[in-house]
This record gives structure tokens, C-alpha cells and sequence, in this order.
């Protein structure tokens, strides 16, 4: 056994340490800006200091923090050469409240996370901790947080663990380094490895703007072209606001909004910035509005989820779409939803039907093109089936949208869309109940984002 483990020659080792052991992890941490800040920005670098290889998803390292004001924090990967699809993180109670913490956040890795050999690390992992309501922190009470660490430096108020084992660090309770005690919750055990062709997101950023949102391989539209109120699509209408379950999640909003003329009109849009989906299944769970934020009721808007060729001109265009219209549009009365395949949208080419249905709340859409077909659900109840010739014919993005189809009158007034999550499984049919209960784990152990797809 020991020899076919050694001809793998990427053997871990589970780790326990005893007496008078060396530290089997040693955790380095530095900051940047200042202590009262929109975004935390904690990065950590994990050695293993050990004479053993250590596999990564039996790691796990708290950062320890005060929740000002009782408010509900998240967290996000912005940075690591591990991957941050690779990383799983969660805001936790501490179990013991103290002046200099009441919470952690529990950074982990998924299984097919990297081993690290001897003297190995993980090089840095930038990290984002904010409040979800997205207002400033004071980090300056902090347990974990040192402003004068601005480069990479040992500390000992960053906890590290090995199979639950502490072997790092102190904690803000008394835990000390190799004390062999387990740690309070989140034992690592075995993590999830997602499967090849899968895209996932949570959606735990902080703005339109957030780098990691960008890195994740998501675009926020701006500025010029249709369908709509042309030239108004803008970052002004996306947030990141608490999820469907309230806690640490998070949800995208997509606001549409105007005063009744072009010019102070805005309208959001989210899309993958590549294309991704031919064949699979696309999932996600949306919360429809039947009535505007605020101002008065009556306009035509369109809440979309939809795939689309990057080249309307292209040769093998190809177009899938869910469009719900509260109050309808196109000369047609609402609530409508429409489930529509397209081949070519210069010759208006498609099939589609629409269903008078009220849809607002939370709902799970799915579609999935295999098998020959196009197949469109909403909370499992299959609506429309396209058949083979319009089948998507190359890769299509992966688009989230609200807007205005006219402006039938003056005043302020705004509407919003929601997205909790998104999951998109290339190749392959997955049912909705499936998708939401592998979204569902992914929350769980603290898996915001997952991308396998490769190139």
C-alpha cells in the first residue's frame, strides 16, 4: 500500500500532531487601507510546515472578527493561484462572544484542491469580508485584524486546523497551537469535488464593480444598444443585496428605473462574458416583480432570463429565452411569460409560446437543450418544448435582464429583478430538483462560486 501510494506521487497524509511537534501549518496575513472600510481585505498564505503532504481539503483557517452591530457579514475569493472556485468560505458565530469577537470567518478547500508537499503553500488568497447591508466596518476591535501587518507576516491570531485539529495559531478563546482539541464547528471531513462542465455562483460580491465579479467571468452591461430604451443599460441598477434565506447569502438585483424619458432611464443586464451554453441545462432560482419598487404601476417591462449568440449576424444564431411582462407588452395584456427558441433574429425566425401566469416571488426557471430538444420549466412544471431545428447551433452567454420595452408615461418609478443563484451543467440533462439541491450544498459548505468548464 505505502509503495502504490508513493508511485502516485501525490500522497497526502492526515496529520496529527503530538507533543513537542512542530506546527504542522503555519499561517502568514497581511492587510490593506484603512481599519473603517467598505470591504475587509484580509490575505492569507498557508505553509505546511510539517515532514508530511498535506491535501488541502482537510485544511480550514478562521479569521476572527466582531460583527459590528450584530450585522450579518459575507465573504468573497478575490485572488489565489489555488483557484477561487477551489475555496469555500463561511461567516460563523463564535462560540463564545468576546471584546474582540463574536463571529469567524472559516476559510476551506474543496476537494480537488491541490496537496501541498512539505514546505509548500498556497501562495496568497485574497480574501473580502463585508457587511451584507454594505455598510462601513471598524475593523480596529478585531481579534484577527493588525493594521501594521501590511506585508506578509507570521500570525498567531489567525487559527489553523488539520482534520479539525487546531495546529495553529490562538485563538480569541484560549485555543492554542497542537492543543489536539477539535475545533468548535465546520470539521473539514470530506469536501465536495464538483463535476467537470459545471458553472455555479451564489453571487456574494460587493458591487458591479467588485473585481472578483469580473474575474468570475461575468460582465455588467453599460451604455449603448437595444432591446428597450436604447443607450440606457448601466452599472447604477446592479446590487448584491441579502439572499432569498436572509443569513449570509446574497442575491443579484437588477433594478429598472426612469422617470418617463429616455435620458433618466437605467436598465440592468448581467452576462457571462463568453459563450458557455450549447448543449446542458441552465438553472436558476428568480424572483419575479408584479408590481414596480416604487411609483406608480402599468409599464411594460420585461424581467429575462435568456442564452444568445455573441453575434446577432451569425450564420448559426442561436437564442433561448424566458421574458415575463407583469403588465404585458407588444400590444398583448399581462401577467405573460414567454418561453421562445430562436434560429435568426434578422429573419424573426423562432418558436415560442406564451403563458398567461402570475409569477411574482421566488421561482425556480430551467432550461435544458439535449436530446434533440429544448425543454422550459418553471418550479419543475415543463411549459414549452422546441424541437430540433432550433436546437442551439453554437455557444450562447448566459444573460440576466430588466427593461423597459416603452415609456408610456411620466414619473418616477422602478422595478427589480432577482437572482439567488445560478447553476449551468454543460453536456448533460439536470433536473431543476436536482440543480436546487446541488446549489443548496454548495451554499452549505460555504462554495460561493464553482467553474469547471475549462477553456
Amino acid at each position: 500500500m505505502v509503495a502504490l501510494l508513493a508511485a502516485a506521487g501525490a500522497s497526502a497524509y492526515r496529520w496529527w500532531p503530538s507533543e513537542g511537534d512542530p506546527a504542522a501549518l503555519t499561517v502568514r496575513y497581511r492587510t490593506e487601507g484603512p481599519a473603517v472600510t467598505d470591504v475587509a481585505t484580509p490575505w492569507l498564505e498557508v505553509i505546511n510546515t510539517s515532514g508530511k503532504a498535506v491535501d488541502l481539503a482537510d485544511v480550514t483557517v478562521r479569521y476572527h472578527y466582531r460583527a459590528d452591530d450584530g450585522a450579518r457579514f459575507a465573504a468573497n475569493c478575490v485572488q489565489t493561484s489555488v483557484g477561487c472556485s477551489k475555496v469555500t468560505l463561511l461567516t460563523s458565530a463564535a462560540k463564545e462572544a468576546g471584546a474582540e469577537a463574536d463571529r469567524y470567518l472559516e476559510i476551506g478547500f474543496t476537494g480537488d484542491a491541490p496537496t501541498l508537499e512539505p514546505g509548500g503553500t498556497t501562495q496568497a488568497i485574497g480574501l473580502q469580508l463585508y457587511r451584507v447591508d454594505h455598510r462601513q466596518l471598524d475593523q480596529s476591535d478585531d481579534y484577527s485584524f493588525d493594521a501594521a501587518k501590511t506585508s506578509y507576516q507570521e500570525s498567531e491570531r489567525v487559527t489553523a486546523y488539520l482534520d479539525g485539529t487546531q495546529v495553529w495559531g490562538e485563538g480569541p478563546d484560549g485555543e492554542t497551537a497542537g492543543s489536539g482539541r477539535r475545533a468548535d464547528a465546520g470539521a473539514p471531513g470530506e469536501a465536495a469535488r464538483p463535476s467537470a462542465g459545471l458553472l455555479f455562483d451564489d453571487f456574494a460580491y460587493t458591487g458591479p464593480a467588485d473585481p472578483s465579479l469580473a474575474a468570475n467571468g461575468w460582465e455588467v452591461r453599460s451604455g449603448a444598444g437595444g432591446p428597450g430604451v436604447e443607450d440606457s443599460w448601466s452599472a447604477k441598477g446592479v446590487t448584491f443585496p441579502a439572499g432569498e434565506h436572509g443569513g449570509g447569502g446574497q442575491a443579484l438585483r437588477l433594478e429598472a428605473r426612469t422617470d418617463g424619458t429616455e435620458k433618466g432611464t437605467v436598465q440592468s443586464e448581467v452576462n457571462t462574458a463568453r459563450p458557455v451554453f450549447r448543449e446542458g441545462t441552465l438553472v436558476a432560482r428568480v424572483h419575479f416583480s408584479d408590481e414596480p419598487v416604487n411609483g406608480r404601476d402599468g409599464d411594460h417591462v420585461s424581467q429575462s432570463l435568456f442564452a444568445i449568440s455573441p453575434d446577432h449576424a451569425s450564420r448559426k444564431y442561436s437564442e433561448l429565452d424566458f421574458e415575463y411582462m407583469a403588465n404585458g407588452g407588444w400590444g398583448r395584456y399581462g401577467p405573460i411569460l414567454d418561453t421562445t427558441s430562436w434560429r435568426s433574429s434578422d429573419l424573426g425566425d423562432r418558436v415560442t409560446r406564451p403563458h398567461q401566469v402570475k409569477l411574482g416571488g421566488w421561482h425556480t426557471l430551467a432550461m435544458t437543450a439535449a436530446d434533440g430538444e429544448v425543454t422550459y420549466s418553471v418550479d419543475g412544471d415543463v411549459l414549452f418544448t422546441s424541437g430540433k431545428a432550433y436546437l442551439p447551433r453554437e455557444a450562447m452567454s448566459i444573460n440576466f435582464s430588466n427593461w423597459f420595452i416603452d415609456l408610456p408615461f411620466k414619473g418616477e418609478r422602478s422595478w427589480a429583478m432577482q437572482v439567488d443563484w445560478m447553476y449551468f451543467q454543460a453536456g448533460q440533462a439536470v433536473s431543476p430538483d436536482d440543480a436546487a439541491k446541488a446549489a443548496a450544498g454548495f451554499a452549505a459548505a460555504g462554495t460561493r462560486y464553482v467553474n469547471t468548464l475549462g477553456e
